[in-house]
Parts: structure tokens; C-alpha cells; sequence
């Protein structure tokens, strides 16, 4: 044995399988390898992409930003031809303008009802006086004509005046009821003419919304993807014009769900970024998936028939990055990283994750 030893080629080999033994036990993470620091390079960068859609359909009168180019929240992204819209919002302020001239005119109609309604009252007041002085005519004659005192054609005529004056206190009478049932019908009238003009007010507001939705800009801050509208395209309601990409992005790490154990919210995350040479930076973990990836996908696996295989499940873990780190604002949606968790690490309080994104970058650039 010893002899064998002390040969090169059998302490090469000896040596040669010992480091082989050692790789595999550190792969796999066996003692004397077992280290706290749990590691996948099965992460990504996130963000939100914005896909900028249209709400109505036009010819694209004016694209006034390039790929890739940096834009600020409100600033003008594409515009559709707006001539039509703006002539559909002149024609319903119009319309409006008519319904509200509509509704004036009931209330100038109302004030006319009431001075109707005065001056029926005036010639019923009227009439009924001439009545009662005709009843007290007759009254005084009919006796005489009785007795004889009285001319037949007194009698005649002073009762003719009875009847005249009675007839006219119920044509006054009459068209006191007609003006006040003209009001009734002007008020009546007004609640459909209200409605007509709060139906035309809601017609500005649509074609102005419309003709606001010509001008597609930017929801926030970000930066554009390749653009995909051209001047003079046709294009129609949910045509994709335009990718707008936030400055807000975030760390999701496909962990094996045997590499969960141990794992909190708050504890830190070391980020090494592929795209800038393996530089790392620091975070921490947000929150985990509810449910392994397999339960998200398309088609599920279904493992209740023919041979079985266990393979490993990941999880889902959201990390968020540190805010003051020069390099995060180079951080991108969809580049690879490397994840590092040392679950054995004291966890980020909630407090402390406010603290940090309320320090001002000065203080955090400092390391203060």
C-alpha cells in the first residue's frame, strides 16, 4: 500500500478522487459543505410594461418620440388626426347650447303661465263684480215686474245682464283652470328638457374625452420600447402602438422549494447581475408565490398516471432592490441574475424597509 502511494500517478488519482468526492458534496450541499447560504441562478429581473393602446381610431398625425428614448409622465407619445373629434365636440356643445336655450325658454314660459294665471284671476274678480251687480238688479226688478211697477222690457234686460254676468264668471272661471293647467304642462315639460340638457352635457364630456384621446402620452415616468406607430398609419382601438417601461423593477428568484426552509420576508439578498459583469447588489425579500410555477402554467402537469418522477418544485420569491445603489438604475426587465439568501441573516423589519425607502439619497449614497 505504501509502495502504492508512493507513486505519482496513484497520488494523482487518490488526490483526483478525493476532489471529485468533495465537488459532489458541495454541490450538493453535504456536510462538510452545509452552508446557510442558499443560491439559484434561476431569477430574473421585473418590471411593468406598459403596452400604449389607442381608445378610438384614426390616421396617426404625429409620433414625436424615438426607441428607447426616456420620457417623462404627460409627455405627448403619438397623436391620432383629430379633425373628425373635434368637429363631434362642436356639434354636441352645439346641441347642448340648443337644449339649455330649450330650458330657458320653459322658465320664460313659466313667468308668462303666472302672468296668465294673474290676469284670469283679474277678469274672474272682474266678472264675478259684474255679476253681483246684475244679481242686485234683477233682484230690485223682478219685484216690480211682479207688482207691475216695472216695464216688461226692464225686466228682460236686467235679467238678460244676470245671465250675460253669470255666463262670464264661469268663462273667467273657466280660463283661470286653462293658464294655471298651461303651467302645470310648462313644469311638467321641464323635467324631460332638464334631462335633454344633462344628456347633451354627458355628449360634451364623451366627445371631449374623445378628442382628449387623440394625444396619447406617457401614464409616468420610463422609458419607450421600439416604436411601432408610423405617420399615416390607420390604426384602431387596442392597435400596439408603443412599450412604455417604468424606472421600477424588482427581483423574482425561482427557488427549489427544498432551498425554502428557513426563508423570511425582510432577509437580505445579494444580486449579482450577469449584464454588468457578475457587479452585485443588495436587497431583500419582499414576499413569496403562493403556489409552485407549475400551478400557474398553461397546461398543468398531471402526475396521477404512468411512472412517476419527483423533480423538485420552485417557488416564486419576490425580491425587492435596495433603493441608493448607483447601479440599479442600469437594471432592466428581463435580465438574468444570481440570487444569494443567507437565511441565517437577521430579517429587514417593516420599520426599517420604511426608514429606507423615506432616507434621502444623499444620506443613503453615503452609507449614512
Amino acid at each position: 500500500m505504501l509502495k502504492f502511494l508512493r507513486s505519482p500517478t496513484a497520488l494523482v488519482v487518490l488526490l483526483a478522487g478525493i476532489g471529485g468526492i468533495a465537488l459532489v458534496l458541495y454541490a450538493w450541499r453535504l456536510p462538510p459543505f452545509h452552508s446557510s447560504v442558499e443560491m439559484t441562478e434561476n431569477a430574473y429581473v421585473r418590471g411593468y410594461v406598459t403596452i400604449m393602446s389607442p381608445q378610438l381610431s384614426g390616421y396617426v398625425a404625429e409620433v414625436p418620440v424615438h426607441d428607447y428614448e426616456t420620457v417623462k409622465a404627460g409627455q405627448l407619445l403619438a397623436k391620432i388626426d383629430d379633425r373628425i373629434y373635434a368637429q363631434k365636440l362642436a356639434q354636441a356643445e352645439a346641441t347642448l347650447a340648443g337644449q339649455k336655450a330649450a330650458l330657458a325658454n320653459s322658465y320664460q314660459q313659466e313667468l308668462a303661465a303666472k302672468a296668465g294665471i294673474s290676469a284670469s284671476q283679474a277678469q274672474l274678480d272682474g266678472a264675478r263684480a259684474a255679476f253681483n251687480r246684475a244679481r242686485a238688479t234683477w233682484d230690485r226688478i223682478r219685484p216690480l215686474a211682479e207688482k207691475g211697477v216695472a216695464t216688461r222690457s226692464d225686466a228682460d234686460q236686467a235679467r238678460a245682464g244676470f245671465e250675460q254676468a253669470n255666463a262670464a264668471v264661469n268663462q273667467a272661471a273657466a280660463g283661470l283652470q286653462v293658464s294655471k293647467q298651461a303651467l302645470a304642462t310648462t313644469l311638467g315639460a321641464r323635467a324631460g328638457l332638464e334631462a335633454a340638457v344633462t344628456g347633451a352635457g354627458a355628449a360634451v364630456e364623451l366627445a371631449r374625452i374623445d378628442l382628449d384621446n387623440t394625444c396619447i402620452v406617457a401614464p409616468r415616468d420610463g422609458r419607450l420600447g421600439e416604436i411601432g406607430a408610423r405617420i399615416g398609419q390607420y390604426v384602431t382601438a387596442g392597435s400596439q402602438l408603443l412599450a412604455l417601461v417604468p424606472n421600477d423593477v424588482w427581483v423574482v428568484a425561482n427557488f427549489k422549494e427544498t432551498q425554502l426552509e428557513g426563508m423570511k420576508a425582510g432577509q437580505p439578498v445579494t444580486i449579482a447581475v450577469d449584464a454588468l459583469q457578475k457587479s452585485e447588489l443588495t436587497g431583500h425579500i419582499e414576499r413569496f408565490a403562493p403556489a409552485a410555477g407549475s400551478e400557474f402554467s398553461v397546461i398543468r402537469p398531471d402526475n396521477a398516471t404512468g411512472n412517476f418522477t419527483k423533480v423538485a418544485q420552485r417557488v416564486g420569491v419576490r425580491i425587492v432592490v435596495d433603493p441608493g445603489q448607483p447601479l440599479a438604475d442600469m437594471l432592466s426587465p428581463g435580465l438574468s441574475v444570481v440570487v444569494r439568501v443567507d437565511k441565517d441573516a437577521p430579517t429587514q423589519t417593516s420599520a426599517d424597509q420604511a426608514a429606507s425607502r423615506a432616507m434621502p439619497a444623499a444620506l443613503r449614497g453615503s452609507g449614512a
